[in-house]
């Protein structure tokens, strides 16, 4: 049977009673369920003038309502997820930056997001959830006067934009990212692959659905293999072992800072872990310190998987496998996806062994940022697309990242992978959280800095820690500057970010 290459066909591939979606004290969605919700909606978008490749916004908190949605509307319309925290003026800039058809809300929505969409004159569609139906279930209604009969009805094909989302644009204005249906269907076909999905595993999703994390790895990875997903609102380290508990998922996946924060509240609930069978647990979005790594499969009873994924590449681009095969800390595995190469700042191929920039092509690669022929001149050579983060390639395939190359700390000329002196402080049993970062220098240009949340009860001075690091890395590599601190500002997806971290910290002029 040939892949499905659309969202309509992926949630059409498994038998209608199999269970799709569940959540906390609510009836399961099953496949069947979910394929007439599509129907339903997709010619509903359709009368209130939405077809495919036109843009709906879509502002909802975590659930299966947005699980639904996402799916539901992508099969007939290009989705735009948008951060419910955002304020109006970020509503603005994206709703108008996405050229948005119509916003979709929950009912009784009322905050920024409508507040924009009234400001640009963009049409609400209201999603109302009836008590007592099954998770996930909804319907679309139109407030005030619709938009003109869409001009391209049904189902998307494999080439129309089923995503939009921008990059951070933590350095730069952010780039609007669209995925194809046949983008994203692959990555969910590559994902299940790696992980060996199959019917019977149960996945439970705490990573937010506005980020290409949890919309691919957490829900369309697991729908295209047949396996449910348990929607938890989103990520609360009082509440996820509730869930495991409730879910008795077979896996999940999230980022380094949520597995920290799972394993900081894994002693009071001893019970619930013990009764927990997971297959496998899985890491992405940011670099998992090996150490993390270890107490993860330490407390879980099973292996750990670091992937590597970014949005233009619809998420996954490497992996490390499932045992038997080797799985490396400290390395996001091998190619598990599209094709990995390294290449130099001149667009020359490198061998194993070389450092230099990540490259990749395949299925699951964007074709061009939207409108920013600057842009897209800069990330593509010859077909290959540059990641922005600098690495390496052994032998045997697996890659070494060493750091996002606008992360890495010029010294005075000498260059530091933060991530190596991360694992170096890890290391240090008084230490629970670290992120490396540049601070401003006037003669050097840059000086390392690092900001530490310590382990429970534990205690630490800066100059221990820097003899610590000192007899495990060269001087160059110290921090000259340690910051303690009770929690490490983060980003809305929960990653740690290091640029600009220095002036977020009060360490800047």
């Amino acid at each position: 049977m040939a892949l499905p290459c659309t969202l309509a066909e992926l949630v059409a591939l498994h038998s209608a009673d199999r269970i799709a979606l569940a959540a906390s004290g609510r009836a399961p969605l099953t496949f069947g369920a979910l394929v007439r919700l599509t129907d339903r909606t997709v010619a509903s978008l359709n009368a209130f003038g939405i077809g495919r490749n036109d843009r709906a916004a879509v502002v909802l908190p975590n659930g299966p309502e947005m699980a639904a949605a996402f799916l539901a509307v992508g099969a007939g319309a290009t989705v735009a997820p948008l951060n419910p925290a955002y304020r109006e003026d970020e509503f603005r800039f994206y709703l108008d930056d996405l050229s948005a058809r119509a916003l979709i809300v929950s009912e009784d929505e009322s905050g920024p997001s409508v507040d924009a969409a009234a400001r640009l004159g963009i049409p609400l569609l209201r999603l109302v959830c009836e008590e007592g139906e099954p998770a996930g279930s909804f319907s679309l209604f139109a407030e005030g006067a619709g938009a003109e009969s869409a001009s391209v009805k049904g189902y998307a094909g494999a080439a129309d934009t089923a995503l939009l989302l921008h990059t951070s644009g933590t350095t730069s204005r952010p780039k609007i990212v669209p995925l194809s249906q046949a983008n994203v269907c692959a990555s969910a076909a590559h994902i299940a692959e790696t992980l060996r999905l199959e019917p019977a595993d149960r996945g439970m999703n705490i990573m937010p659905l506005f980020h290409i994390h949890g919309l691919i790895a957490n829900l369309l990875a697991p729908m295209h293999a047949g396996c449910s997903v348990y929607c938890t609102p989103g990520f609360d380290a009082f509440r996820v072992f509730e869930w495991f508990a409730d879910a008795k998922p077979t896996w999940y996946s999230a980022v380094p800072t949520m597995h920290q924060a799972i394993l900081a509240r894994a002693g009071r609930n001893a019970g619930v872990v013990d009764a927990l069978q997971l297959r496998f647990v899985r890491s992405s979005s940011a670099s998992l310190p090996p150490q993390v790594m270890r107490a993860l499969e330490t407390l879980f009873r099973c292996p750990v998987i670091e992937s590597y994924g970014m949005t233009e590449a619809a998420h996954q681009m490497a992996s490390n496998p499932l045992p038997p095969a080797e799985r490396r800390p400290g390395s996001v595995g091998v190619a598990a996806g599209p094709e990995i190469a390294i290449m130099d700042e001149m667009g020359h191929l490198l061998p194993a062994g070389k450092t230099g920039e990540v490259v990749i092509r395949g299925p699951n690669v964007m074709a061009a940022y939207e409108n920013d022929p600057e842009a897209n001149d800069s990330a593509f050579a010859d077909g290959w697309f540059r990641t922005g983060d600098q690495g390496a390639l052994d032998t045997a395939g697996y890659l070494t990242i060493t750091g996002r190359l606008k992360e890495i700390i010029n010294r005075g000329g000498e260059k530091i992978s933060p991530r190596e002196v991360d694992e170096a402080l890890m290391d240090h049993p008084a230490v629970r959280q670290v992120v490396t970062f540049a601070l401003p220098h006037k003669t050097l240009g840059e000086e390392v800095a690092a900001a530490i949340v310590l382990a429970e009860g534990a205690e630490a001075s800066d100059s221990e820690l820097r003899a610590f690091v000192g007899a495990r890395l060269a001087d160059f590599k110290v921090p000259r500057r340690i910051v303690f601190v009770d929690e490490i500002p983060k980003g809305a997806t929960g990653k740690l970010q290091r640029i600009g971290l220095a002036g977020k910290l009060g360490l800047t002029p």
